[in-house]
């Protein structure tokens, strides 16, 4: 006679093979990358699951939340060019730098600030993500340096004890590179909206964004250059030049934006 313990481990076994052939149609995006363990292709798929739940029980940063600051959405976007330069001097990985952005707006969100301690905060984001994402991270000096000594080491540490109390020590969340990686590996499945989970009116307002800003960065319409700079090195294939040397310029991105906007 089977025990429960064997009619729940049956259930779970059948349950299992249910869902595998609902699945069945769907194209397995890594089951060639079973050679290469660092792809950790037998879990992948419970890995994003995972990021995708942090994602939605994970607090936010709320749209407008600058909104009766003194601080202005141009002075941090100002203050993020200036950080991606900084990034690229001190060669640091992708994830310090988006994970920077992300302890930067947290913090700002329950802690306002004067701008003129804007860009003590932004450099101290970014000595806080190197020490989470970082094997050798830039010493506290370095950061004081880069200010052109405009704050002292003393001031950087005490604002990095403020933006640990402010986060409760909690830095890790699932980044938007994270996604990327994934949606990169995907993007020439047939179902790249069920590995994604985003349909095209998830993305649509996404993508005028995107495109919007690409046409401003190509005409010289924003100061904001200094991702389109970073990727311009040979270092990154000059991957940001790619376009103009191909001939399709800001046109094209003009054009994707009109039909978004339903312009055309």
């Amino acid at each position: 006679m089977e025990s429960a313990t064997d009619v729940s481990m049956k259930e779970e076994t059948e349950l299992c093979l249910a869902f595998s052939e609902a699945l069945l149609a769907v194209q397995d995006v890594d089951e060639e990358d079973s050679d290469q363990p660092q792809l950790c292709s037998e879990y992948v798929k419970d890995i994003y699951k995972y990021l995708h739940n942090l994602e939605v029980l994970q607090q936010t940063v709320r749209a407008n939340y600058m909104q009766g600051y003194e601080i202005t959405d141009g002075m941090r976007a100002l203050l993020i060019d200036w950080l991606v330069q900084v990034h690229s001097r001190f060669q640091l990985l992708q994830e310090t730098l988006y994970l920077t952005v992300a302890i930067l707006d947290r913090f700002l969100q329950v802690q306002p600030v004067s701008r003129r301690k804007l860009q003590l905060v932004g450099v101290t984001a970014m000595l806080v993500a190197c020490k989470y994402e970082e094997m050798y991270a830039p010493e506290v000096g370095d950061f004081a340096y880069i200010t052109d000594n405009a704050f002292t080491k003393s001031q950087i540490l005490e604002m990095e004890q403020q933006i640990l109390k402010g986060l409760k020590f909690q830095l890790g969340r699932p980044l938007p590179l994270h996604f990327l990686r994934r949606a990169s590996k995907v993007a020439n499945s047939p179902t790249q909206q069920h590995y994604s989970t985003y349909d095209e009116a998830h993305l649509k307002p996404i993508m005028q964004h995107i495109a919007k800003n690409v046409v401003l960065v190509n005409e010289g319409k924003t100061k904001f250059q200094a991702v389109k700079k970073k990727y311009s090195s040979s270092k990154l294939l000059k991957i940001s030049l790619i376009p103009q040397d191909l001939g399709l310029n800001s046109r094209l991105c003009a054009w994707v934006l009109d039909f978004l906007t339903g312009r055309t």
